[in-house]
């Protein structure tokens, strides 16, 4: 669809800003549980994680800003795809990240989600990657899963 409905851009727009905000709070569970669907994922450093890995990525992750810009969407009726600028500023040293998001977007009886979330990282030397292991803490996908319960 090439002009869609403001209302729906407006909606993602609104979606995009939670994501940011409530990950800059360190608000893990409302990113969870209003931005993505239930079996969403987000892939980075060359692994796919689900919902259930979320919350053990987050917390081996620097803490900081999540600074996004107005993303670039392509939406059907109740599916689309986009994809938003991120500037990650690192809270302790103001190191910086940047990149991008790519995006696939899904309505729901709740309005629309993130099905799936992916990130590209700029690199110094001009190319572009989707990251690296940067921390030893870092799980990999379905390390929850193995872990014994409390």
């Amino acid at each position: 669809m090439s002009n869609p409905p403001v209302a729906d851009v407006v909606e993602i727009e609104q979606l995009l800003a939670k994501y940011s905000v409530r990950m800059t709070q360190a608000d893990v569970e409302t990113v969870m549980s209003e931005v993505f669907t239930a079996d969403g994922t987000y892939s980075a450093f060359g692994a796919t994680y689900t919902l259930a890995d979320f919350p053990a990525l987050v917390a081996a992750a620097p803490k900081g800003l999540y600074l996004t810009g107005t993303p670039l969407l392509e939406l059907g009726e109740d599916e689309g795809t986009g994809a938003q600028p991120l500037l990650f500023v690192d809270q302790t040293n103001h190191h910086m990240r940047m990149g991008w998001y790519r995006d696939t977007y899904v309505r729901t009886g709740e309005g629309w989600r993130l099905r799936a979330r992916s990130m590209t990282f700029l690199r110094r030397h001009g190319g572009a990657d989707s990251g690296k292991a940067h921390d030893p803490l870092r799980p990999e996908p379905g390390a929850s899963e193995q872990l014994p319960e409390p």
